[in-house]
């Protein structure tokens, strides 16, 4: 029986956040998205407690959050700005859980147990110039020389590019073998031959970083690789299934953030003698974010319900995904008409709302890509197959 009353956890995880949210992000967004600005210490304060670690075991350094905990979490984070539950997703989702999922004992104490203290920062570096959703066109090589890989290519459009102390990083072993080529390997900033840039001129996201990363023979251990050759592919796409999970999450923050203001908004504005909520087509805009919000974050907790019991939810993952992103940018759209003018300045937090949801459309997936994807599951044409390790153990404290 799934069961969506959120429990003591649960809540307490919400309240911490909102409580984190509200000091140290919501008094100062508006001018670090202004000005561009990222800051690092308070994605440290977010190691404090604990929230780089929070769905990690306790055994490796976390605090052995359920799925549903850590959703709520990254609604929490992106209801006061995507940058802050973008380091959920790709230090936490898209790196730690992945390196928890697949690496070795010696591995997980070398980097996981830093990472999930928020000793070490971390990121995921698999899109290039030339290969986004067709991840098996990337270009970047490893080429093996006794117990070394040496790696040369570039990466782009990676969260965390200029701050990351670790990078999840994938290259091809063999270009000719496509996705069959593709291996996954830990690396460090302080290897020879690693330079990162920032991107700059972002239409949204402004206070977290952004990059590229430039491999000119960097010289890898054989024991950095996570996994086997080869294995990459699969390693990336059970990856991009916790990356997508902790987006859909925050997409409902972004739209929960956009009726918050839009319902405030329209008390305080008056037109005609009255409040503008008073008339029926801005009530209309209201419900309808409402609903769509509602349902995203059903669909959000059922992917959460599953991971928590251990079992394959790449439909159900994208499924919220792909609803829960394309109604945070209606969301954002309509929070702007009832701002009407006012809505086309920073002087309110609406314009930021849609320039920030606009990448989730994009990024793991774009939305065209998980219409395919429905599709495909509906056809017959794609079905979930075990993946070659275990899935990921079910949570402590799970909701249901």
């Amino acid at each position: 029986m799934i069961d969506f009353t959120l429990t003591e956890e649960n809540r307490l995880v919400k309240q911490t956040a909102r409580d984190f949210c509200a000091a140290e992000i919501e008094p100062h967004i508006r001018e670090w998205d202004a000005k561009g600005e990222v800051h690092r210490e308070v994605f440290a304060r977010m190691g404090e407690l604990g929230f780089l670690g929070a769905p990690i075991h306790e055994r490796w350094g976390g605090l052995g959050m359920d799925y549903v905990s850590f959703a709520v979490l990254c609604e929490e984070l992106e209801h006061a700005d995507t940058a802050f539950r973008v380091v959920q997703s790709v230090h936490v989702a898209l790196n730690s859980l992945t390196l928890m999922q697949w690496g070795t004992d010696e591995q997980k104490e070398r980097w996981l147990e830093p990472q999930a203290r928020g000793e070490k920062l971390a990121t995921f570096a698999l899109t290039e110039p030339g290969a986004g959703t067709d991840a098996a066109a990337i270009q970047t090589t490893a080429r093996r020389e006794g117990d070394e890989y040496v790696l040369n290519g570039s990466k782009q459009w990676i969260s965390l590019a200029d701050l990351a102390d670790h990078f999840l990083l994938f290259a091809t072993v063999d270009r000719e073998k496509r996705h069959r080529g593709i291996t996954a390997f830990l690396i460090e900033r302080d290897m020879p031959g690693l330079t990162t840039g920032t991107i700059h001129g972002k239409l949204g996201i402004r206070a977290g970083n952004t990059g590229t990363i430039f491999l000119d023979d960097v010289r890898v251990p054989a024991e950095n690789r996570l996994g086997e050759e080869g294995e990459g592919f699969t390693i990336a796409m059970s990856a991009i299934d916790q990356g997508r999970y902790t987006v859909a999450a925050g997409a409902v923050g972004l739209a929960q953030a956009c009726l918050d203001a839009s319902v405030k908004y329209a008390r305080e504005r008056h037109t005609f003698g009255e409040e503008i909520g008073r008339h029926q087509l801005v009530k209309q805009l209201l419900a309808n974010m409402a609903k769509g919000i509602e349902a995203s974050r059903l669909l959000v907790w059922r992917a959460g319900w599953l991971k928590n019991r251990g079992l394959r939810n790449t439909r159900e993952t994208s499924l919220a995904k792909w609803f829960a992103t394309d109604h945070s940018v209606q969301c954002a759209l309509d929070a702007i008409q009832v701002h009407g003018a006012n809505g086309y300045s920073n002087d309110f937090p609406v314009e930021r709302y849609l320039r920030n949801s606009k990448a989730a459309v994009i990024y793991e997936g774009t939305s065209q890509l998980h219409t395919l994807i429905q599709a495909d599951y509906l056809l017959g044409y794609r079905e979930d197959r075990p993946l070659r390790c275990p899935p990921l153990p079910a949570q402590g404290f799970a909701a249901g």
